[in-house]
């Protein structure tokens, strides 16, 4: 339950692993029923991921992608612009990577970090961000008339909850690379970003490609949450299989396995 945007009520019970994976594991089914339907009518699904850091858009793409097929279910997570890509037209370099028949793309982050992280780091200025904001929904209006369907999630986490996940990127080795530079310097800008995310909203919320707002410090009910949304918002249906029977292997006709015993990887555990 939330109260506003960054405020979250007061939190339920915690949910157990084994509560989580048993829900899980259902909607990861339906997930695979959404793959079979997407290649078999030849839908175009787009899915945007934005937030602040540390809100958890790693787990959530991790969670919807971890059971079914990258040739269906592409993530795109591009790095920062080249030179040749700065002087294009701004959203010139993501459309490429627009999902073509059959195809799930996912944005880890996308087209809104111009009014996001580049205006608020200062790689933009205002006016560019405007305009971008402008113009965004024009260029969406397009995309969505192409035949593809644009879903946008912002997930929202609390100051305290930033901070923890920050500070274990810190002192977690497995997860250092989680912190980048840029992540250091914007994390005391919280109320610059909450400005920014503000007027992103008031210019992109449109009735054509709203915003749909996660608040996600409890990481195993946003990613159930989120996968359950996406779900709600593709009007699929599995496709009918006929029964599966494997068949018999062949017979050997005299064939032995050889000893491979050069360059065995040791058996440590």
């Amino acid at each position: 339950m939330e109260t506003a945007i960054g405020k979250p009520a007061a939190a339920p019970d915690k949910m157990s692993r084994k509560t989580y994976e048993q829900e899980l594991y259902k909607l990861h089914v339906e997930l695979v029923k959404l793959q079979e339907w997407a290649k078999a009518t030849g839908a175009k699904i787009c899915v945007l991921f934005e937030g602040r850091d540390g809100a958890g858009k790693g787990g959530v793409i991790k969670a919807i992608t971890e059971r079914v097929s990258p040739r269906v279910f592409r993530v795109v997570a591009l790095p920062p612009p080249s030179d040749r890509e700065k002087s294009q037209m701004y959203a010139q370099r993501y459309v490429p990577h627009l999902p073509a028949a059959g195809e799930i793309v996912i944005f880890d982050r996308s087209w809104y970090n111009r009014a996001g992280v580049e205006r608020v780091m200062g790689f933009c200025t205002d006016k560019q961000a405007r305009r971008f904001l402008e113009t965004i929904g024009s260029m969406e209006k397009t995309i969505i008339d192409s035949g593809i369907l644009l879903i946008k999630y912002w997930l929202e986490v609390s100051q305290e909850e930033q901070t923890r996940r920050i500070e274990q990127r810190i002192s977690d080795p497995r997860k250092i690379w989680k912190l980048s530079p840029m992540d250091l310097k914007s994390y005391n800008r919280w109320y610059d970003y909450s400005r920014a995310r503000d007027e992103m909203f008031a210019m992109s919320d449109t009735e054509w490609a709203p915003w749909h707002v996660v608040q996600s410090d409890d990481k195993k009910r946003t990613r159930l949450n989120v996968i359950t949304h996406l779900l709600s918002k593709v009007p699929y249906e599995p496709p009918k299989r006929e029964p599966i029977k494997l068949p018999k292997r062949q017979k050997p006709k005299g064939y032995t396995e050889p000893p491979y015993a050069r360059h065995r990887v040791p058996e440590v555990f």
